[in-house]
């Protein structure tokens, strides 16, 4: 299955969907710092830096077919941390993400963000996925149900084509534990502080750049990507 990644950070949601069995062709990220993290972890893979003209890039050349749009869209408009704006914040950016379902027409979709969009724009959200002629579940799941050593809740959205409600494997809470469409539990990579050299510097300590720990507390948790984009695939076969 093929993957064009939006706001695509340092490839958090693209590294645990390529870990689940699909391929990434395409990346919109506008952030330089992310870009070259980018550039180094999928050289191959073509680049854009702004949603809002991606239909245009995307369209404008030979591009395979998509079979799943994803993307973490820009979560200060509906934080708990901030003024909670959502639709009347200039950052409220579903939009421009709903604007490339439209044009790239793919399969699946699948949405990351903070839970506070759960109370403050979701119900935009799941509106204009079904305008598209989408179905969609959602479910909050944490970092530390995938072994992480932090909690880290996040949203996530999976839609899929209207009307084609199969017998599939459900956005679960607790990763690792869900059936996938005939198959036995999924299995994740699980990851432990200590294979992760320099990592405890961004955990206990100060970072020594700060685009480095502003693009990794933006990134979204692979191990968390990876059930995920299991039980999409698995919906899929």
């Amino acid at each position: 299955m093929n993957v064009l990644s939006l706001f695509a950070g340092i490839g958090g949601l693209d590294l645990g969907l390529e870990r689940a069995g699909m391929s990434v062709v395409g990346q919109v990220e506008i952030d330089p710092f992310c870009q070259r993290v980018l550039a180094k972890h999928w050289p191959e893979v073509p680049r854009h830096d702004d949603v809002r003209t991606a239909v245009e890039w995307w369209l404008g050349g030979a591009r395979p077919a998509v079979d799943v749009v994803c993307g973490g869209f820009p979560c200060q408009p509906v934080s708990v941390a901030g003024r909670r704006g959502a639709q009347h914040d200039a950052r409220w950016l579903w939009p421009a993400f709903a604007d490339v379902v439209r044009g790239v027409r793919p399969r699946y979709v699948v949405v990351e963000n903070v839970v506070g969009l759960v109370t403050a724009g979701l119900g935009d959200v799941l509106g204009d996925l079904a305008a598209l002629g989408f179905d969609a579940d959602w479910s909050v799941l944490s970092a530390c149900a995938v072994g992480a050593p932090h909690s880290r809740e996040r949203l996530f959205v999976v839609a899929y084509p209207a009307g084609k409600r199969r017998e599939r494997g459900r956005v679960a809470a607790h990763a690792g534990a869900q059936p996938v469409a005939g198959q036995g539990p999924v299995e994740v990579h699980h990851w432990r502080l200590e294979d992760r050299p320099g990592l405890e510097r961004v955990v206990d300590g100060i970072p020594s750049r700060l685009d480095r720990i502003r693009a990794l507390g933006n990134a979204v948790v692979p191990q968390v990507a990876e059930h995920i984009g299991r039980l999409v695939m698995g919906a899929a076969a």
